[in-house]
C-alpha cells in the first residue's frame, strides 16, 4: 500500500459556495470539498455510532427492494470478475434498504464478515424524506441522489460519463484518482460485461502486480488521493477514473450525477461505438488516414481547419446549424440502415 500512500493529495477547498463550485467545475480537475455536507442530520447521527445511522436511515426506508451485492470473505472487499471473468465474485440480491443495513451491523463485530454493498440507489424512490432533510448546498434540486451503504469494499478504478460529487456520510473513503487519457495505463476490462455497468481496471491498487500489469507503475505516477471524512464531498469530473475504498465497518455514500450527453447521434460514445466498427481494424495505412482526418477535422489539433473556406460553404465541416445537423443525422441513419 505503499505506492498509494506516497500519492500527492487532491486540491482541498474549504467553505464553497454554489458560485465556486460552477468554476471549479468548469475547471474539470478534481478538488475535495471539506465539510460541505457536515451539517446534514445525516452526517450528524454518522458522527455518534454506526447504529445511530443505520437507525436513522432505517427510519426513512419506504420499504421498496434495492439491488444489494453480496460477496463472500474471500474476496477482501473487491467488487470484480471470478476467476475466469465469466462471472463475477459476488451476488446481486433484491431486498429492502433496511435489510442490508441489519447484514452490515450484524457483520461489525465479526474478525472476518462476509461483505455487503447496497449499491447506487436513488433516494427519492427508497428514502423519499432524507431529500429534504439533507439538501446539497451546491447541487440544483432536480439532480436525483444516490445513496452507498457497504462495509469495507473495493470499487475497482472505474470512470463515469457525467460529472460526480460523492459526499461520504458515515465512514471513511479514500478515492485514488487519474487522468482521462490514462485509458492506456490502466487495463480497462470488457465495456460489454462489467460488475456494475462501468467498465473496470483489472489491476489491482491493494496488491499490484506489477509484472502482470507493467504501466500501472505509469499511471500511479499520474494519480492523486483523497482521503475524506464523514461531512467531505469529492468533485471527480466526467471521465477522470477513480478507485474507491470504503475503510470502516459501515460506511455511507450520497452521490450526484449530472451532464451526461444525450442518448442520441450527438452523444460522443456513438461515435467511439463506430469508430470500433468501422476504423478498428482497417489497415495500418487507412488508419493512418483516418487519424489524420480526425485530428485535422474534429479535434482541430492545428487550428481552425475550414479557416480558408468561406463561411457560407463550409457545410458540415463548420459551425454546425440546425440544417447542417439535420443533414448528418439522415446520412447517418441511412448508412445505419444499408440504403
Amino acid at each position: 500500500m505503499d505506492h498509494i500512500y506516497a500519492l500527492p493529495k487532491v486540491r482541498v477547498i474549504e467553505q464553497a459556495t454554489p458560485e465556486m463550485f460552477v468554476t471549479l467545475v468548469q475547471e474539470g480537475r478534481p478538488v475535495l470539498l471539506r465539510g460541505l455536507v457536515a451539517h446534514w442530520p445525516a452526517a450528524q447521527h454518522a458522527r455518534k455510532t454506526p447504529h445511530d445511522i443505520a437507525g436513522y436511515l432505517k427510519s426513512l426506508d419506504n420499504g421498496r427492494p434495492a439491488s444489494v451485492m453480496e460477496g463472500h470473505n474471500a474476496m477482501k472487499g473487491r467488487l470484480a470478475y471470478g476467476p475466469d471473468m465469466h462471472d463475477f465474485n459476488f451476488h446481486k440480491r433484491s431486498k429492502s434498504i433496511s435489510a442490508g443495513i441489519d447484514q452490515l451491523i450484524a457483520a461489525l463485530d465479526h474478525p472476518n464478515p462476509f461483505y455487503i454493498y447496497i449499491q447506487s440507489t436513488p433516494i427519492p424512490d427508497h428514502l423519499p424524506r432524507f431529500v429534504a432533510d439533507n439538501p446539497n448546498p451546491v447541487i440544483p434540486p432536480q439532480i436525483t441522489p444516490r445513496i452507498w451503504i457497504s462495509n469495507a469494499t473495493r470499487a475497482q478504478t472505474h470512470n463515469d460519463h457525467d460529472h460526480n460529487l460523492a459526499c461520504v456520510v458515515a465512514g471513511h473513503r479514500r478515492f485514488i484518482l487519474f487522468p482521462p487519457e490514462q485509458v492506456k495505463n490502466l487495463y480497462i476490462g470488457p465495456m460489454d460485461h462489467t460488475p456494475a455497468g462501468r467498465a473496470i481496471s483489472l489491476a489491482s491498487l491493494e496488491e499490484p502486480d506489477f509484472e502482470r500489469f507493467p504501466r500501472l507503475k505509469d499511471a500511479l505516477a499520474t494519480a492523486q488521493v483523497a482521503d475524506m471524512e464523514p461531512g467531505d464531498a469529492l468533485y471527480v469530473p466526467k471521465y477522470w477514473w477513480h478507485h474507491v475504498q470504503s475503510l470502516d465497518g459501515f460506511n455511507v455514500l450520497v452521490n450526484y450525477w449530472w451532464g451526461a450527453a444525450p442518448d442520441t447521434l450527438d452523444n460522443p460514445m456513438a461515435a467511439f461505438l463506430c469508430g470500433l466498427l468501422a476504423l478498428k481494424n482497417l489497415p495500418p495505412a487507412e488508419r493512418h488516414y483516418w487519424n489524420a482526418m480526425f485530428d485535422h477535422y474534429v479535434f482541430q489539433t492545428d487550428g481552425d481547419p475550414v479557416a480558408h473556406i468561406p463561411p457560407q460553404h463550409q457545410s458540415a465541416l463548420g459551425r454546425p446549424t440546425p440544417q447542417t445537423r439535420a443533414d448528418l443525422v439522415k446520412a447517418l441513419k441511412k448508412m445505419a440502415n444499408g440504403i
